[in-house]
């Protein structure tokens, strides 16, 4: 089983990897092929978009096959997009490789989530999946930051010949490790679509777009906040980003420990501490020592609640988790673009660099009473569930 989740854990540090290094690769990319910066910067527009179309598409595309196939599918998927990218000849062929290799994101951690839940018992099923999300995590410490440095010191074209590299590791590693279920895969596209009928899995996935939104408010701005407002040096924000990614290292392990027994309450607790951190970020930020502080509690804060968001999705989504989890990834994203969005509108409006962390802790507010609704949601209904029917004498009789 560890192994099969090591695998697993791979294919997300690849996945991370590729996602994330293309940022500090802008400059390289667009040196090459003569493009601007903000005409290089399409390649992550386009990652991010990808990933919100190809989590649904891959997924229901894979109703018929084995989660192990598809899953070993989605990786060669996956290397051939970042083969591509090593070899473009052309910046529109080296967009075509980021679109193609961002359609397996949402797909392989949504059926990964599933598969991984599904190799241990029910009881430590939050702590599986926050083992596979270590990879993704680990590649916000170390891929990109390594990535960047070999593209900077070798040209971006190594960059992702190793990050193929990665995936053709992953590919192997689930081939030979994550086991065959022997059980129907899935429950058929209707099916798969059905369960985004119960409304606790929407409000799931409601919590996951405000809520991690709330994490990508600070750190979509992360750079100027802590050089315009804080005062560091622009050589300084690399070391606090490793900082950032140590608190989402540590922030998932704990919060995959803590979930599988105290799910809500520790969701809630989260999100409340993250609400809390982000709002003494905006009064803080020109403190250096409360900047960096911050900046570490944000990632552990905030990914603390992927690993209970992750479950509870599967947890409501019965018979048919498949497409709901993936989906679920989708809206990480989809809440990264959104609290992106409103943070460059309080810049633009003048409140400063600063001002996304307030955007930032509403978010976080919003997505805690949403829990809150939820979990309120449910305890009423198990308690009309628990209620036993009784018969009057006169209404068995009129029954005869």
């Amino acid at each position: 089983m560890p192994l099969a989740l090591l695998a697993l854990a791979i294919g997300a540090f690849g996945i991370g990897t590729t996602e994330f290094v293309a940022t500090g690769l802008l400059p390289q990319v667009a040196d090459t092929f003569g493009v601007s910066i903000p005409a290089a910067g399409y390649l992550v527009t386009a990652y991010a978009v990808g990933v919100l179309v190809g989590a649904p598409v891959m997924t229901l595309l894979g109703t018929r096959t084995s989660r192990k196939s598809m899953l070993a599918l989605l990786m060669l998927i996956f290397v051939a997009g970042n083969a591509l990218c090593a070899a473009a000849p052309n910046f529109p062929l080296l967009l075509a490789g980021r679109i193609l290799a961002s359609f397996t994101h949402g797909a392989f951690f949504g059926i990964g989530s599933v598969v991984a839940a599904g190799l241990v018992a029910p009881q430590r099923r939050a702590a599986a999946i926050s083992m596979m999300f270590t990879g993704l995590t680990v590649a916000n410490v170390a891929g990109v930051p390594l990535g960047t440095l070999v593209g900077q010191a070798a040209g971006w074209r190594l960059t992702f010949v190793l990050i193929t590299v990665l995936g053709i590791l992953g590919t192997l590693g689930i081939l030979r490790f994550v086991p065959a279920d022997p059980r129907p895969q899935t429950a058929g596209i209707s099916g798969e679509i059905s369960a985004l009928r119960n409304p606790q899995v929407l409000l799931a996935m409601l919590m996951t777009i405000l809520g991690f939104g709330g994490v990508f408010a600070a750190i979509t701005y992360i750079a100027p906040i802590l050089t315009e407002v804080s005062s560091f040096t622009d050589s300084s924000v690399v070391w606090i980003l490793a900082i950032f990614g140590a608190g989402l290292v540590l922030g998932n392990i704990i919060g995959g420990r803590l979930a599988d027994t105290y799910l809500m309450p520790m969701l809630c607790a989260a999100l409340l501490l993250l609400c809390a951190t982000l709002l003494c970020f905006y009064l803080t930020a020109t403190h250096q020592a409360a900047a960096v502080i911050c900046t570490f509690l944000v990632g552990f804060f905030g990914f603390a609640t992927v690993p209970p968001l992750q479950k509870r999705v599967l947890d409501n989504a019965v018979g048919a988790p498949t497409l709901a989890s993936s989906l679920n990834i989708g809206a990480f994203n989809l809440g990264n673009a959104l609290a992106a969005w409103l943070g460059g509108l309080t810049i633009t409006a003048g409140h400063g660099y600063h001002s996304p962390t307030a955007v930032g802790a509403a978010m976080a507010a919003t997505a805690l009473l949403t829990a809150i609704a939820s979990h309120r949601l449910e305890t009423r209904r198990k308690q009309r569930s628990s209620i036993p029917t009784h018969h009057t004498h006169a209404e068995e009789v009129t029954a005869h």
